[in-house]
This record gives structure tokens, sequence and C-alpha cells, in this order.
């Protein structure tokens, strides 16, 4: 098996990309929670707006 690398680098390979997806992962619920949380200050925020037309 003259064509295979060495072991570090499968290990270093394996946790880049493990550390990747687990960035993606928490950069994406993350965004999700803040959105819903500017939608509950958006809806309080238009509670308290009392318009004058």
């Amino acid at each position: 098996m003259p064509q295979m690398s060495p072991m570090w680098w499968e290990i270093l390979f394996l946790l880049f990309i493990s550390f990747y997806i687990m960035m993606n992962i928490m950069l994406y619920f993350n965004k999700k929670n803040n959105s819903i949380k500017n939608n509950k200050n958006m809806m309080k925020h238009n509670k308290q707006i009392n318009w004058k037309w």
C-alpha cells in the first residue's frame, strides 16, 4: 500500500471536517434563535406604537 497517507493526516483532516461542521451547525442555530428573538422584539415594539393617522 504505497499510496496511503500517514495516519496523522487523516486524523487532522477528520478533525478539521468535524470542527467545520460543528461550527456551521452552531452558527445556523445561533442565527435562527436571533431571528426568533428579533421577531418577538418587533412584535412587542409594534404593540407599543400609537399610530395617529
